[in-house]
C-alpha cells in the first residue's frame, strides 16, 4: 500500500519563522500514530508499516522531517535544534486534531522520539528503532563511539559538503549502501534527495545542532525520572553505526521496556526488515 498523497502543513514557530512540512495522513477516526524517519531518508521509509497500520484500523501520520523530503529546509544550525524539532511534531499534532498519539522513530526519528516521550504528555506508547535512550546512548562505550565517528566529521561545516558528494556519491554507497541489492529504491532515493540545493547541509545540520563534538553524545541528555510510558526497542544485528547495548541498557531508563532483536538486518529496519517492523509495531501498539 503506497502512502497517501502528501499535504503541506504549516506549523507555526515560537521563537524561529514557522516551518512548512510534508506530511503523509490516512485519516480516519482511529488511534492516531506518528512515524518519524531519520538521516538521510523521508516518510517513505515507513510505507510498509504505514500500510500495515492502516489495514489494522489506526490513523497513520508520516511527516518528512524538516531538512528532508520536501518540506521546507530552513538555514542555519538554529533551526535544527531538539527543542525546535519537538516543536515541529507537537505543532502537526495539532494541526491534526490529534491531542494524544503513539509514537515511532528510527535513527534520528528515534532521537527525536525519546525526546518527545519524555518532554510531553501527549505520547502514549513508543517503539525505538535503532537508537537507544539518549543516556544509554551517551554511555554506551568506546565501541559505540567508535561506531559514531562520522558524527564528528559532520560537524565541519563545507567538509563533508564536499567530500560525500565526490565521484558520484561513492562515500554513501560504499559506507551505507554497500549491503543493498542492486535496484533496492533505498540507495537511489536517498541520494536524489541529497543532491538537492541545500538539501546535504539541512541533513547535516541535524547533527551540528544536537551533538557534542567533544564526546559524540546528543547535547540534550534528559536528568529526569524515567519514561513512564510503555517502550519498545529494536536493534538489527547488521546495523554499522549502533550497537546491542546502547539499546538494551534504555531499559535502565524506562518503567516498561521491551526489546527486541531483528536478525540479518542492517541499519534500515523498516525498509530491510518491513514484514518483521510492521508485525513487531502492530504488536506493541495492540499491547
Amino acid at each position: 500500500m503506497a502512502l497517501p498523497t502528501a499535504q503541506r502543513i504549516t506549523v507555526p514557530g515560537t521563537m524561529l519563522p514557522e516551518v512548512t512540512l510534508s506530511v503523509h495522513d490516512t485519516g480516519g477516526p482511529g488511534s492516531p500514530v506518528i512515524l518519524l524517519h531519520g538521516w538521510p531518508d523521508r516518510a517513505t521509509l515507513w510505507e510498509h508499516q504505514a500500510g500495515a497500520l492502516a489495514a489494522a484500523g489506526y490513523r497513520v501520520v508520516v511527516p518528512d522531517l524538516r531538512g528532508f523530503g520536501d518540506s521546507d529546509r530552513p538555514l542555519g544550525v538554529d533551526h535544527y535544534r531538539m527543542k525546535v524539532l519537538r516543536g515541529d511534531v507537537l505543532g502537526l499534532a495539532d494541526a491534526l486534531g490529534i491531542e494524544e498519539f503513539a509514537l515511532a522513530g528510527h535513527d534520528w526519528g528515534a532521537g527525536l522520539g525519546w525526546t518527545l516521550s519524555l518532554a510531553s504528555e501527549r505520547v502514549t506508547r513508543y517503539a525505538a528503532f535503532s537508537v537507544g535512550h539518549p543516556a544509554a546512548f551517551a554511555t554506551a562505550g568506546f565501541r559505540q563511539k567508535a561506531m559514531s565517528w562520522y558524527m564528528l566529521w559532520f560537524q565541519f561545516p563545507g567538509v563533508a559538503e564536499q567530500v560525500i558528494p565526490a565521484h558520484d556519491w561513492q562515500f554513501l554507497r560504499a559506507w551505507m549502501h554497500a549491503t543493498f541489492p542492486e535496484g533496492h529504491p533505498l540507495p537511489a532515493r536517498q541520494i536524489a534527495d541529497l543532491s538537492r540545493p541545500g538539501a546535504l547541509t539541512a541533513s547535516l545540520n541535524w547533527y551540528r545542532a544536537n551533538v557534542d563534538p567533544a564526546t559524540f553524545v546528543p547535547v540534550e541528555i534528559p536528568q529526569v525520572p524515567p519514561v513512564r510510558i510503555p517502550v519498545m526497542g529494536v536493534w538489527s544485528d547488521g546495523d554499522m553505526a549502533l550497537t546491542e547495548g546502547q539499546m538494551r541498557r534504555s531499559s535502565e531508563f524506562v518503567e516498561d521496556f521491551r526489546f527486541e532483536t531483528v536478525e540479518g538486518c542492517g541499519h534500515w529496519i523498516p525498509e530491510e526488515a518491513p514484514e518483521r517492523a510492521s508485525k513487531l509495531l502492530l504488536d506493541f501498539l495492540g499491547a
